[in-house]
């Protein structure tokens, strides 16, 4: 793993960089734990001496969620996070630098760190939704408030300290102002912001016409090569550690079915060597996508992309690369259709803001939605009845991820509509358990897959015998998750009657197949609004 990432490493490094700026600064990690293509990182080295690299531990990502009160951060994704950090730290090491590790709140850390050691400016990556939007207005009231040295000066700074809370002390006729600089950089999709052809306000509720307008109009920009060595950093007696499970108060039984993701760069940029060059896979992405069983059926990559581990630009330039190589097709392109949906989440998150929380969504819809806790447990624990549905959900508390068709097309439909419960409970519960949660992508999908989102034709139904039948026909995925059905004929296995469970609701369209393994379905107008 190690080898294929130095690799990768060194193609999107460079060596001619130049290095003009003065003083220390300091680069807050947020949702960007990598090096590669991080302009966050870059800009920074850019424009000081010194890079002094943060991450806090914010207690307020391990509390409860907004509506329902589930662990905002479960064990999983937790861990995760503990393997990115680890993994950070190593890389920043390599190139001369650190991370320093600290608990409690940016707006509490940061400008305690900055005011210690002189730093000009705080560089961080930009987000979108109101908790991160609110941190960061608070980080920069709090910079405002210390005596920092200006960019124009502080080169004279060095920025040796031998704690963390000592006292600055300001070099003789140093000037120094009050409030420091947090500077957001916008990193987190494969299209820039500011080069959409549209204002955020006028981006279209429909994805094709987004998707259409940005692949004629816009141009992906080259990845950032930073240079191989940043340093020097501070010097710092205590870089602080990465923390335990344990010490987050959180526990963890090991991964014994399904796949196993590893947090970090390294094992990002290995997934994405043996996915595309060593088992060569990119190129039949599309045939096989719509799997359920197994590690490769689809890319995996989300858990990286969340965690800011892995660059989506980065994934560009690795297609067109496989595509220049070897081949281009409908499978290389997919991949990049599937980053910009990403992308087109996370700028509906800026354009609609909170509402994609609220239980009307972006629309405003009014519904009569149960928030009945007994039948939502029995959604969560993988025990409605439905195999389909229980394999699902098992595979989410197992691993901490779930195909998407699984996501949106077979246990949101459920929820929302053969339970109809809010299906804000659903999108909490996502929030706890995913690997790969990032609030833009899961309350997009969430408000859309209830008929909720910005765009109205997103209300439908999938029928959930069908879905069986032409995704899972052996009923491999199903006995996989749950032993008990792998005695079952195969074609038993998603209607194992009274060998399985009782169902705790019916589904809506009915759940008998036919002879030939169709379901009956009631009505003609039944038949039209199903997928």
């Amino acid at each position: 793993m190690e080898q294929i990432a130095d690799k990768t490493m060194d193609r999107y490094s460079r060596v001619d960089a130049k290095r003009k700026g003065r003083g220390t600064v300091i680069v807050w990690f947020r949702n960007d734990l990598r090096v590669l293509d991080n302009e966050v990182l870059f800009q920074a080295w850019s424009s000081s001496q010194l890079i002094l690299p943060v991450y806090c531990l914010d207690p307020r990502h391990f509390a409860t969620t907004h509506y329902f009160g589930f662990p905002k951060t479960g064990a999983l994704r937790a861990q995760f996070l503990i393997e990115c950090l680890e993994d950070l730290k190593r890389n920043l090491v390599k190139r001369g630098l650190d991370l320093l590790i600290r608990c409690g709140k940016p707006e509490e850390i940061l400008p305690s760190i900055a005011e210690t050691f002189e730093a000009h400016t705080v560089y961080a990556q930009k987000e979108t939704c109101s908790e991160e939007l609110n941190v960061e207005r608070r980080v920069r009231k709090g910079l405002q408030l210390v005596a920092l040295p200006s960019a124009s000066t502080s080169n004279e700074l060095r920025g040796v300290d031998p704690s963390i809370n000592a006292k600055p002390q300001h070099a003789s006729g140093i000037s120094c102002k009050r409030g420091g600089r947090l500077h957001l950089i916008w990193g987190s999709t494969m299209y820039h912001i500011d080069d959409l052809p549209f204002s955020i306000d006028h981006l279209p509720d429909v994805y094709t016409q987004f998707r259409k307008s940005v692949e004629s109009k816009c141009r992906i920009r080259d990845c950032i090569k930073a240079p191989k060595y940043l340093g020097p950093a501070p010097s710092i007696n205590d870089w602080g550690c990465v923390p335990t499970l344990k010490q987050l108060g959180l526990s963890l039984d090991q991964v014994k079915l399904g796949m196993k993701f590893f947090g970090g760069e390294n094992a990002a940029l290995s997934r994405v060597h043996d996915y595309f060059w060593t088992k060569d896979l990119l190129s039949t992405y599309k045939k096989t996508r719509n799997g359920m069983v197994g590690a490769d059926y689809s890319t995996k990559f989300s858990p990286w992309l969340a965690s800011g581990c892995l660059s989506p630009r980065l994934l560009h330039e690795e297609v067109k690369r496989y595509e220049k190589e070897r081949v281009a097709n409908d499978s290389t392109y997919w991949v990049l259709f599937e980053l910009i949906w990403r992308d087109y989440f996370r700028f509906l998150s800026i354009k609609y803001g909170n509402s994609i929380f609220h239980l009307g969504g972006p629309r405003k819809v009014k519904s009569n939605w149960s928030q009945d806790e007994k039948l939502f447990d029995c959604w969560k624990d993988g025990r409605t009845g439905h195999p389909l549905i229980d394999a699902n959900m098992k595979e989410l508390s197992n691993t901490g991820f779930m195909s998407n068709r699984g996501r949106q097309q077979i246990v949101c439909s459920f929820l929302v509509r053969d339970m109809g419960l809010d299906w804000r409970m659903g999108a909490e519960w996502f929030e706890t358990c995913l690997l790969d949660y990032d609030p833009c992508s899961n309350y997009g999908n969430w408000t859309y897959g209830a008929g909720v989102g910005n765009d109205p034709r997103e209300d439908r139904y999938f029928s959930i015998p069908k879905q069986a039948q032409t995704y899972d026909p052996e009923g491999e995925y199903v006995a996989f998750w749950l032993p008990q059905l792998r005695v079952l004929p195969r074609d038993k296995r998603h209607f194992p009657g009274r060998s399985y469970i009782q169902q705790i609701v019916p589904l809506k369209f009915g759940s008998i197949p036919r002879q030939h393994g169709t379901q009956t379905i009631s009505s003609d107008r039944q038949r039209k609004s199903r997928r």
